[in-house]
């Protein structure tokens, strides 16, 4: 094994603990059939329908999954370093086609496992395996509070459970809220316009800035600061 084939052994095994007691000859053998791409965001790295052929382990960056219907689109979830895409774990063990959409958010850098090379180590390599179910068993539960959230919790919520996690300034346009909410444009500007005034959060034309100690588990959420003016 090279120096840079060793330094990305190295890499993966820190990201990747499942892939920690693979010995060093099989992750080397491994690492010779993958191949590591470099992708800039914006790149679709599956569209809906598009058979499945890889699975990807992520090393920079980050890969957006949605899925599109009447025009609108219904943020899945991200995967990011260290994690990866249960749509493709799922598609390349059922033999089926991508479900949904992922598209390169942040560019990435991700070493692909071709299916062989995939199932091969889901055979014989008991961590990996443990590894890829466990991908099933997490993302059902996002799943379930997915739909939970769409089905049962006012859209208020929806959307300020889409603002918090970004950091304290929030770049995202009335629309981009809407279409991860899967509501209308007007109704997400009719909410946000509201916060403000609860001081939840600074909206404008700009970046949204969400009020520090604002807590969304809390049922009668407050600021505890007021909101810095966002430039």
């Amino acid at each position: 094994m090279n120096d840079d084939a060793a330094a990305l052994a190295r890499e993966l095994r820190a990201l990747y603990p499942a892939l920690d007691g693979l010995a060093d000859a099989v992750l080397a053998r491994v690492l010779a059939q993958a191949q590591v791409l470099h992708v800039p965001a914006g790149t679709q790295m599956f569209g809906e329908g598009s058979p499945c052929r890889q699975f990807p382990l992520v090393l920079e960056g980050s890969i957006r999954v949605a899925k599109a219907s009447d025009g609108r689109e219904l943020q899945l979830y991200r995967v990011t370093p260290g994690e990866s895409c249960v749509l493709t774990g799922g598609c390349l063990v059922g033999g089926r086609d991508y479900p949904a959409s992922g598209v390169v958010e942040r560019n990435a850098r991700l070493v692909v496992l071709p299916k062989p090379v995939f199932d091969e180590l889901l055979a014989t390599h008991a961590p990996f395996r443990q590894y890829v179910f466990s991908l099933f068993a997490e993302r059902l539960t996002d799943m379930m509070a997915l739909v939970e959230a769409v089905a049962f919790h006012k859209l208020d919520r929806r959307v300020a459970t889409a603002l918090l996690g970004r950091g304290p300034i929030v770049a995202l346009t009335h629309q981009q809220l809407a279409a991860a909410r899967r509501s209308e444009r007007a109704i997400v500007t009719r909410i946000l316009r509201g916060l403000p005034d609860q001081g939840w959060v600074n909206s404008g034309r700009g970046p949204r800035c969400i009020a520090p100690g604002w807590s969304c588990s809390r049922r009668r959420r407050r600021a505890t600061n007021p909101c810095p003016t966002s430039a």
